[in-house]
């Protein structure tokens, strides 16, 4: 039953709808599956301890559409389902159709218990379906799920507020129900009421995430001790392959969707895409950086020279020439105010890998991209080749819309890429 339908007569239809403490009724919820809406974007077990209290025997728990399709595996106080909405069939007509009607609407909702504008409605049935039944079979692990990986709804997208010329996110990593190791000091949906304690609990988020990507981290680390964090940084973000796939690619072969119907995602949801740790142990080519190269950023960025030294462990440092924001030897390129003119940007590649040659490939739709040179030969081990990237707009390119592109260096082994993004202000 909905749970708008089993309220208490004093509860509001948005308490009753997202089964909040006290909203629903026993006598009209008891020995029955009830649905609630989850309002939480990560955590909902609080919805099933209200349908518990009230002798509900199970629960559906249906996404809101700022949720999408990310359905978690939380642990529940009632056996639940996750559900999301489909999408509502494209209608297409030639004929006009009539103004709605005016007056009050049917099923209106007394003024004390509308819901939030940014909530989904579900209004009660009068009366609710004798006739409906509902059952559910026994949990189990489903593996090889398709198409994955799919971005979760409340992943946090782009572009970059604070500095638009460096694009975030970097990468993305497992974060939707994992399975991980948990404290016996608290119960698997950190509810007060809950008593159970497990080793172990199904978890998302970025903290689920993170130790994902530390963990690769780790890994370069110790089999490459002289690394620096931002060539570290550089194998995990440029080791786009999945055998010929670019990991911007689903194990479909598609383009990576987002969690909301009928969208894909972009650079400003996976930043590089989806992190590979096997590739990124032989990266063949990564872009470094050291102390110098981030202060000199600073002073690309305006900031005053005493707040630049006392990121220099307090030593005094001088802003010295002329430095670009653009510069930044990052393994992405983005540009936030392109123009009509051409901007180049310049990069430092450094081998880490055996001696080859590189060619480079660039699309970037509505723009030209020139690299100078188009091939570049190493013959040693860290040894370091600088290049330009040359990007113009076309007049015809949209306005304040962001592009996205690549940019591949590839000795035919290695594939060493970059998201390149730009808006034409």
């Amino acid at each position: 039953m909905l749970a708008t339908d089993g309220k208490l007569a004093n509860a509001t239809i948005q308490d009753a709808q997202f089964c909040k403490q006290g909203a629903l009724d026993p006598a009209k919820v008891k020995g029955k599956v009830v649905h609630c809406i989850k309002e939480d974007n990560i955590k909902s077990a609080a919805e099933s301890l209200e349908a518990k209290y009230a002798g509900a025997l199970g629960m559906t728990l249906e996404n809101q559409k700022k949720q999408g399709k990310t359905v978690n595996d939380d642990t529940h106080m009632v056996p639940t389902v996750g559900t999301h909405k489909a999408p509502p069939p494209e209608q297409k007509s030639t004929t006009s159709q009539p103004p709605p009607k005016k007056g009050k609407p049917p099923h209106s909702i007394p003024p004390n218990q509308r819901q939030n504008p940014n909530y989904d409605v579900i209004a009660a049935t009068a009366p609710p379906s004798p006739s409906l039944k509902v059952m559910m079979s026994p949990a189990k692990t489903v593996i090889k799920t398709k198409p994955a990986p799919v971005m979760a709804s409340y992943s946090s997208r782009g572009p970059n507020k604070i500095q638009p010329s460096i694009l975030k996110p970097d990468v993305i990593a497992p974060g939707v129900n994992i399975l991980a190791a948990y404290s016996l000091g608290t119960s698997p949906t950190t509810l007060l009421q809950d008593t159970r304690r497990f080793e172990f609990n199904v978890l998302q988020g970025t903290s689920m995430s993170s130790p994902h990507v530390s963990g690769i981290a780790g890994l370069l680390k110790t089999l490459h001790p002289t690394w620096s964090p931002a060539a570290i940084k550089s194998a995990i973000m440029t080791t786009g392959t999945i055998h010929l796939y670019t990991t911007t690619r689903d194990n479909t072969n598609k383009p990576i969707q987002d969690a909301f119907d009928n969208d894909l995602a972009n650079s400003f949801d996976y930043g590089s895409g989806h992190v590979q740790p096997d590739l990124a142990i032989e990266p063949g080519l990564v872009y470094d950086l050291h102390l110098i190269d981030y202060l000199n950023f600073l002073c690309a960025s305006e900031y005053n020279q005493q707040l630049i030294s006392s990121l220099n462990y307090n030593r005094t440092f001088v802003c010295k020439g002329a430095h670009s924001m653009n510069d930044l030897n990052y393994p992405s390129i983005t540009l936030p105010h392109l123009g009509l003119d051409p901007v180049t940007v310049n990069r430092t590649l450094t081998n880490v890998g055996p001696p080859g040659t590189y060619n480079v490939t660039a699309k970037l739709d509505g723009s030209k991209v020139t690299v100078v040179p188009n091939s570049l030969t190493f013959t040693k081990l860290y040894e370091k080749k600088t290049f330009k990237v040359i990007v113009q707009a076309s007049s015809v390119l949209q306005r304040n819309k962001y592009q996205f592109g690549e940019l591949v260096w590839s000795d035919g082994k290695h594939r060493v890429r970059s998201p390149v993004t730009v808006q034409r202000q």
